[in-house]
């Protein structure tokens, strides 16, 4: 009994994890799909289908399924009709969350947003006020030499608005019109990237006592394991 009970939590385990990886192929084949639409499915081109490609990589999404994205933004594939929206809120504890959405069913989707928000202490409000749309890159300085003076002077005419130093890394935040010149940059000065992405940061930030922090975190994951829910930012430290 032992060893079937073993093997049936094992199954289980592994079914849950398959129904994770489909959801965030889902969601990746809907960015994919819609940035292919709107930019082109050129990756030398459209910077921000290759960033999405390159996240879709390293989690593992099949070539196959990219590709079909992709075609279905450029209407080689028939697709259905999806929009990006993007909604504000207030949580628990004046913690704040934007949250971009990609759906084809903008009521349905709106409804089920407000439901989760109402459930878990939360209500949609304007926040956007409070956040700043940034390029954010990643240099990893065990991978690069890097002259730190000059890198710095080199970032002077990119409109950088902070450059920071943690651990073994350098991490660059400029603002989102500046993304392709800065990445244009970086790689014509061979530094190997880490990360790069243009995201929403906060100007303040929350700190929130342990069960603050708890319930802050169950409305996130809650909106996260969202059909429709592709991203999330918030304004509260973890």
């Amino acid at each position: 009994m032992s060893g079937h009970s073993k093997w049936a939590t094992t199954h289980k385990q592994k079914a849950l994890k398959d129904s994770k990886k489909s959801s965030v192929f889902s969601k990746y084949a809907k960015l994919i799909t819609i940035s292919a639409r709107d930019k082109g499915g050129d990756l030398e081109t459209n910077f921000n289908l290759r960033i999405l490609v390159n996240k879709a990589k390293k989690d593992n999404m099949p070539k196959d399924k990219i590709e079909n994205a992709i075609k279905k933004g450029t209407g080689e594939l028939e697709s259905e009709i999806i929009e990006e929206l993007l909604y504000e809120a207030v949580g628990p504890y004046n913690t704040q969350f934007i949250i971009k959405c990609i759906t084809d069913s903008r009521n349905r989707c709106a409804n089920d947003i407000k439901h989760i928000l109402s459930k878990n202490g939360g209500n949609l409000s304007s926040v956007i006020w409070n956040f700043d749309y940034l390029a954010v890159f990643e240099v990893d300085l065990s991978e690069n030499k890097i002259d730190y003076d000059k890198f710095e002077l080199d970032l002077i005419d990119f409109d950088i608005k902070d450059i920071i130093v943690k651990n073994t890394s350098i991490i660059i935040y400029a603002d989102f019109s500046k993304f392709y010149d800065i990445k244009n940059f970086l790689d014509s000065q061979n530094i190997v990237i880490t990360s790069e992405e243009i995201k929403y940061i906060p100007r303040s930030k929350l700190n929130l006592a342990f069960k603050e922090l708890d319930d802050a975190l169950k409305l996130k994951e809650t909106l996260l394991d969202y059909e429709d829910t592709v991203e999330i930012w918030t304004n509260f430290s973890i």
